[in-house]
């Protein structure tokens, strides 16, 4: 049967820019209804995020901050996001991850942060948890919402489709005289089968990336391009799409693709080696040698694999540090490579690069609005500008952190002037699928665009790769469509539509930006 929930503030997404947002509206005294597709809520990037956040070093900053993410940014960030994220970062660490949230970072035994150096940085300034940042961060924020009396957690919960006034509403040709708005969204109950109606005054999406559609990447299985493609569907803005960060070190394993090797360990001197044990990255930025921006490091290491053809590079940290600070600086690295027989204390990692970070996505203004009236994003899935054509390491937990924090303090200002929407103006979900969805169906049409993104619209992109990859991705999404009207909804059929419109608007950007910049590179 189906259930409606009406909500103050609805929340798709719960890694750390929707967690921040949540957490500070139910302080407020707003109650917040958090939705994530995952059965364990705490599986979100945030929680993958082996790196660390960027603090503030000694004689750091907020001009040299920008400047350095303006470099890795190939210089097309936006000027005022970049200021905001450098003079609201640190103290935001302070109040709302170390004071509220009660995060502990590494310190030294004075008492003072450790801070690390990542590439791209100019001096150490990124503050961490050995090497699991993330994970630290997502537990501390799920544990405050979880105990929060004004937070509501759905986990296994799909969203479906954006609810607006000017698509789902009853009154279509009245509101159509009237700015779009988003009032919530339909979403998915997995357990019990059931579409339900979340009618919210304000929508946050938070739902990560677009790692999984391509062939290798770091990301979890949720980052497959939901919220991108049901913004899009919705009609809000997007920018930047073709802007895909490759991480440059993941670990090359069959039992572990895509594990991804901190940038961290490279800061801490390891140094890339090609199958004839050369040091090669000072052929490529003789400046900034191994720690130059990701998208420099991909490349090289892409070019020393297709001149030796060998599968992989080698990624030299037991040269660097003695065993015993790898073991305190890197222990869950060193351990998950040695359940796979890479003892790193001993002998160079085999790394390759994989799909990262998206640095486009839906256009989101200082405080995370969309142009679509009540709907907002936060976190990766949104295009503050911030990144430019390629994120600096160490900003992506501080920008969920930044616009997740601003988002609920700009909800706060308008959220009780609002009217909630009448139940009766948008209807309940139609169920029109008639057959049991075929996993064997959804399984190779993920292939196939994963194959399609990674060959045709990967690190090296040419003009024919792309028109093919557009051609390709358009039969696909009408053949998705007509399975997805006919088979009855599971998590997997969502994603799969949500994939390929995701996909076919990242080929489609590449496509029309002709020039190569930070991450998007044409090789004609």
């Amino acid at each position: 049967m189906e259930e409606l929930v009406q909500a103050e503030v609805l929340v798709i997404g719960c890694g750390i820019a929707g967690g921040v947002a949540a957490l500070r509206l139910a302080d407020a005294g707003i109650p917040v209804h958090v939705l994530t597709r995952a059965e364990r809520a705490e599986d979100s990037n945030t929680y993958h995020a082996q790196g660390g956040i960027i603090y503030k070093g000694k004689d750091d900053t907020p001009e040299l901050l920008v400047q350095d993410i303006q470099r890795a940014g190939a210089g097309v960030c936006n000027p005022s996001a970049a200021f905001f994220l450098a003079n609201e970062g640190p103290r935001l660490i302070e109040k709302v991850l170390m004071e509220r949230c009660g995060v502990e970072f590494d310190r030294a035994e004075t008492g003072e942060l450790l801070l690390a150096l990542e590439g791209g940085h100019s001096i150490p300034r990124i503050a961490h948890t050995k090497d699991a940042t993330g994970r630290t961060i997502a537990l501390a924020v799920l544990k405050a919402l979880q105990e929060h009396p004004n937070v509501r957690m759905l986990p296994g919960h799909t969203a479906v489709d954006l609810l607006t006034t000017t698509h789902q509403s009853r009154n279509r040709l009245i509101r159509a005289y009237e700015p779009p708005r988003c009032v919530g969204a339909y979403a998915l109950d997995q357990a019990l089968g059931v579409v339900k109606r979340l009618l919210a005054k304000n929508t946050i999406l938070a739902t990560g990336g677009i790692g999984r559609l391509y062939l290798w990447t770091t990301n979890p299985a949720g980052a497959r391009g939901d919220g991108l493609a049901m913004a899009i569907r919705a009609g809000a803005r997007t920018a930047h799409s073709e802007f895909v960060q490759f991480h440059p070190t993941t670990l090359y394993h069959p039992k572990s693709p895509g594990y991804l090797i901190s940038e961290a360990v490279r800061g801490a001197g390891a140094r890339l080696l090609n199958d004839k044990g050369e040091a090669f990255m000072a052929r490529y930025d003789p400046a900034w040698k191994d720690l130059a921006p990701r998208d420099v490091v991909a490349r090289a290491i892409h070019e020393e694999m297709l001149h030796s053809d060998s599968p992989c590079v080698w990624l030299d940290l037991a040269s660097a540090l003695p065993e015993k600070t790898i073991l305190e600086k890197f222990p869950n690295i060193h351990a998950k490579c040695l359940e796979l027989g890479i003892d790193i204390a001993q002998k160079p990692i085999p790394v390759v690069p994989a799909a990262h970070y998206h640095c486009g996505g839906v256009l989101a203004d200082g405080v995370g609005m969309t142009s679509l009236g009540g709907l907002y994003a936060v976190g990766e899935v949104a295009c503050t500008g911030l990144h430019g054509a390629n994120r600096l390491a160490s900003t992506s937990l501080l920008e969920g952190l930044v616009w997740g924090h601003k988002a609920a303090g700009k909800i706060l200002e308008t959220n009780r002037a609002q009217s909630p929407l009448s139940e009766e103006e948008i209807p309940p979900w139609e169920e029109t699928g008639l057959y049991k969805t075929d996993a064997a169906l959804i399984a190779q049409d993920l292939s196939v665009i994963r194959h399609i993104l990674w060959n045709y619209v990967g690190l090296v992109r040419t003009a024919p790769r792309l028109e093919r990859a557009q051609r390709e991705l358009a039969h696909l999404e009408a053949e998705i469509e007509r399975f997805y009207r006919k088979s009855k909804l599971t998590d997997g059929l969502i994603g799969l539509r949500n994939a390929v419109g995701a996909a076919k608007t990242i080929a489609q950007a590449a496509w029309e930006n002709k020039n190569s910049v930070g991450c998007h590179f044409r090789a004609d």
